[in-house]
């Protein structure tokens, strides 16, 4: 290919990914035009075209209006079933806002302060230690917290818990199993709050098990049993039938694909794939777990655009909606795993909140103010308050695709380009 037509190419890219501004402009200050829509279904097309996934949906609703759904390519690629709007997928860490919400309304009925410890509700983690390091025998050295593991800490994920990854502590956490599907929340806070934590709370960001944490908190402050809270105040309020652990009709369920080193996809078998939604277990997480349509996702993020209301539900109050999508994370927190990959984002109430505009093309389209979510199969929602947008992306690839969100965002809002 000659230098010319390479340089008329990039340069024809570019322009069909202008930046937002101009596009509102030309459309009533609408984000998604038709324009937008021919750039979206090329985005999602070519990813299944080029194999990187087998499926896709994706559902944007602005100014209380559906002005995007498409979707493309197979749910189960094997029986030629196509992804559509009845497909359910696993929403793993999307279950997460859902959880938050749930606690948040107990907030708002006054039941606890955010800055309340958490032993004030769950006695069993009073008194925890901290992991400092080993003395000459080997044996761990503890100290005392400097302060106890607030309810903020949890949905901020400052709590300290350490992950099993870690290199002094990881051998014990797996032994704990906390997260076992056997155990329920109750046994999985006992068996929590007799491990050290990996620092002091509110030092560090570290994701991990502080959601399920929060469901159980539900539990002991709510006195029903989080599956049921959930599904009473939240799920059948907003009509999302179709969000469970466990779906009605499993056939609906997308497979789950993991793309290898060579790039190549292969389907995970549907035992190890449905292995936690095939059936009922004690263990009701609230960091992962919930299977959902593509609407009823959508559901719940236009009742957080539309200020806690939604078809004619009221969830959660303008003001906790508020709270909730404010950064709680202090600059002084610097250790934050991998939250800054997500871009310039502070943290909320289970929600990355985006602080700040892109500097580059390399970093997620987006605007200032959005907070949002996703979970580890590569599903992605946002609501985005300046624009009354709501955006869902569903798929099931592993590992985590960062860059299908960037795809997707940059199809959405076009390439930033900083000034």
């Amino acid at each position: 290919m000659s230098r010319t037509l390479s340089l008329l190419i990039g340069l024809a890219f570019l322009a069909a990914c202008q930046s937002p501004k101009s596009e509102q402009e030309s459309s009533s200050n609408n984000v998604v035009t038709e324009r937008v829509k021919a750039r979206i279904d090329s985005t999602l097309k070519s990813q299944v075209d080029a194999g990187r996934i087998a499926g896709v949906s994706a559902l944007i609703i602005e100014k209380n209006k559906e002005v995007y759904f498409n979707a493309f390519g197979f749910a189960d690629r094997e029986a030629k079933k196509t992804f559509d709007r009845n497909t359910l997928v696993r929403i793993f860490s999307m279950t997460k806002p859902i959880t938050g919400t749930a606690l948040m309304q107990l907030f708002e009925q006054g039941k606890f302060q955010l800055d309340d410890p958490i032993s004030k509700y769950a006695p069993e983690f009073a008194n925890m230690k901290v992991f400092v390091g080993k003395d000459n025998a080997g044996k761990l050295i503890l100290e005392p917290t400097k302060r106890p593991i607030t309810i903020r800490d949890l949905t901020r994920h400052t709590a300290g818990w350490a992950r099993e990854e870690h290199p002094e502590l990881g051998a014990l956490v797996k032994e704990a199993d906390c997260m076992n599907k056997q155990n329920t929340l109750a046994q999985m806070a006992a068996k929590l709050s007799k491990l050290p934590l990996a620092f002091h709370p509110g030092e560090q960001w570290s994701y991990g098990i502080s959601v399920d944490v929060q469901a159980y908190l539900v539990e002991r402050i709510s006195g029903k049993p989080f599956d049921e809270y959930v599904k009473e105040n939240i799920l059948d309020p907003l009509k999302m039938n179709s969000t469970r652990y466990v779906p009605v009709d499993s056939t609906r369920l997308a497979a789950v694909y993991m793309k290898g080193d060579d790039g190549v996809l292969q389907r995970i078998p549907n035992e190890k794939a449905n292995e936690f939604n095939g059936k009922s277990w004690p263990l009701k997480p609230g960091g992962f777990g919930f299977t959902a349509c593509i609407d009823d996702y959508q559901r719940f993020a236009r009742m957080l655009v539309n200020g806690g209301t939604f078809d004619g539900a009221t969830i959660l109050k303008p003001e906790t909606i508020k709270l909730m999508a404010t950064n709680h994370l202090s600059y002084s927190v610097t250790e934050r795993m991998w939250l800054p990959s997500k871009g310039q984002v502070g943290f909320g109430v289970d929600f990355a909140v985006r602080l700040k505009s892109p500097v580059d093309a390399q970093e997620n389209a987006g605007v200032v103010g959005e907070f949002f979510w996703d979970g580890a199969a590569s599903t992605l929602f946002w609501v985005d308050p300046t624009n009354e947008l709501t955006a869902v992306l569903f798929v099931q690839i592993f590992p985590f695709d960062g860059q299908l969100h960037n795809n997707f965002r940059n199809a959405v809002y076009g390439i930033p380009n900083p000034k």
